[in-house]
């Protein structure tokens, strides 16, 4: 491939022996370009991406690629972006794979929402409507086929001159989750932060409804124009999609429906099992709406919405029976992650600027039950099968400790204000304080092996499973993670129930999927005092 220009710009060259010449740069992403080119064999225009030059360099990577290219190339359908041909050509010594697409004349859905935000405030219902049951009539067709896209935005979403919704970048997500290891990095999912479904934030396998989530966060987005969960980093946003609940869409653009607002609560519901069994269900509550009619053009509201929009789906679209399993439409064929059946999110309550989270630093007894519940499995005996996930007592709580401590680790690393009582106060307040003071439990030490011989990921050979640090004596963790070149932030949680030092929560949760070498965990620690 001769090269022009720098960083990743090749128009004037070639590949594929000369068979495809790139000419203009359409756009330029972290992870890949994209090119118009000429096929000159078929005479035709295409769309050609590269995946740049450090992804080229992992043999697993360009396997899977490979693998996953010829998947998405067998998807027919006229929502979804064609693959005509993938290959790798040679770039400085190393090998740059690339895959053929069907050029679509028009543009990013983003790029079209952005024209209707400066025109109405927002994209007009029965417009948005539509986009997403287009979407979601592409997402029906890959579904069948079991192949989940993973990555589903407004960036991957391009509509034609003629309105036409075309879906593309199948497969390439699924792509990027395995084997690049030089690429993986301390929470580190695959998928864009603001479209990621609770799973796969957690790290847990995703499946169809997956998709579904996305699609629900984008039509959010498409209704109001903003989205439905923001922050500063990567961590804080996933915090609030496994958490935290969206706020109804009608509190930001009065003109729609309640029953706008309970097809975009089911799509959000945290637990896959409330949420649509299928995509084909998903669009044609889609039409329903839209056939409904609508109040008329968006009508936005100034200010942060405070009403949250968690009971509104729950009151159109009742929570499935405690004892009802998941779809079976969805289980076969795919597979997903260990649901259990649906529990009710708690309300969240304001909290150092987020949303509380739900969860108390009490002993796992008295711990509020998460989003969805984690099926457990028994605890390990000694030297088990690397396979069996260590479960404790209170497992769940200890999930639950462990997201929730996420936003707190966030939003106060660097800036703890400390306890300020050491000199002088009232007497009597300082002797209170020493006699509900609990000291270390030094005891309560973690086998160093378990990270210095960590159990190998679920399905990524290449990561490893979390240590589960919760309950743990501090010093005991940090010679634990020190065995491995692991970095611990530690805040620490005024706590009487649990002795000084004690490890309360986690991040990365225990048995997440995480890099070998380069993870820091966020712990919250107790100072074995009240206050």
């Amino acid at each position: 491939m001769s090269q022009d220009g720098a960083q990743g710009r090749y128009a004037g060259g070639s590949v594929a022996g000369g068979r495809y010449q790139l000419r203009d740069l359409l756009g330029e992403g972290g992870m890949a370009s994209v090119y118009l080119a000429y096929d000159s064999a078929l005479d035709r225009q295409v769309a050609i991406k590269t995946l740049h030059t450090e992804l080229g360099r992992e043999q697993s990577f360009r396997e899977r690629f490979r693998r996953e290219a010829q998947a998405v190339a067998k998807l027919s359908h006229t929502n979804i972006v064609s693959v005509f041909d993938t290959g790798e050509d040679e770039l400085d010594g190393s090998l740059m794979p690339y895959i053929v697409m069907e050029y679509v004349e028009g543009q990013p859905l983003g790029s079209v929402l952005a024209a209707d935000i400066q025109q109405y405030g927002a994209m007009p219902a029965d417009k948005a409507l539509k986009v997403t049951a287009d979407v979601l009539a592409a997402l029906e067709t890959s579904h069948e086929m079991g192949l989940v896209h993973r990555d589903i935005k407004p960036g991957n979403v391009m509509m034609t001159k003629r309105g036409v919704v075309k879906v593309m970048d199948f497969g390439i997500a699924r792509a990027m989750q395995s084997g690049v290891t030089s690429m993986t990095q301390t929470g580190m999912v695959v998928g864009t932060p603001q479209y990621l479904s609770p799973e796969q934030a957690l790290g847990r396998g995703v499946d169809a409804r997956s998709d579904l989530y996305s699609v629900g966060i984008m039509l959010f987005q498409l209704l109001t124009g903003r989205l439905p969960f923001d922050a500063d980093s990567p961590l804080a946003i996933a915090y609030a999609h496994v958490q935290e609940e969206p706020v109804a869409p009608s509190t930001i653009n009065r003109s729609l429906t309640p029953a706008m607002d309970a097809l975009v609560a089911r799509a959000l519901k945290k637990n896959p099992n409330e949420r649509f069994p299928s995509a084909a269900a998903m669009r044609d509550e889609c039409a329903r709406v839209a056939g409904a009619g609508h109040t008329g053009a968006p009508v936005i509201m100034g200010g942060a919405p405070a009403n949250s929009g968690s009971g509104v789906g729950s009151a159109v679209f009742p929570p499935l029976d405690q004892a009802t399993p998941a779809p079976q439409s969805v289980q076969t064929p795919y597979q997903p992650g260990p649901y259990g059946p649906p529990t009710p999110a708690p309300a969240p309550t304001p909290h150092y600027g987020y949303p509380a989270p739900a969860y108390q630093t009490q002993p796992p007894a008295a711990s509020t039950p998460p989003p969805y519940t984690m099926s457990p499995a028994p605890a390990p005996a000694s030297g088990g099968g690397k396979r069996n996930m260590p479960v404790i007592v209170g497992a769940v709580a200890v999930a639950l400790l462990a997201v929730g401590g996420l936003v707190t680790a966030i939003a106060l690393n660097g800036n703890d204000e400390g306890t300020e009582a050491g000199g002088g106060g009232d007497p009597s307040t300082s002797a209170s304080q020493d006699a509900s003071y609990k000291g270390p439990e030094r005891n309560r030490t973690i086998d160093k092996t378990k990270c210095s011989n960590p159990q190998e990921g679920y399905d990524d050979p290449s990561k490893v499973q979390a240590p589960n640090f919760v309950f743990k004596d501090v010093l005991s963790v940090k010679e634990c993670a020190d065995t491995m070149g692991w970095k611990l932030n530690i805040k620490e949680v005024a706590n009487a129930q649990w002795g000084e030092d004690i490890v309360l929560s986690q991040f990365p949760l225990a048995d997440t999927e995480i890099s070998e070498k380069n993870t820091t965990f966020m712990l919250e620690v107790s100072t074995g005092r009240a206050d």
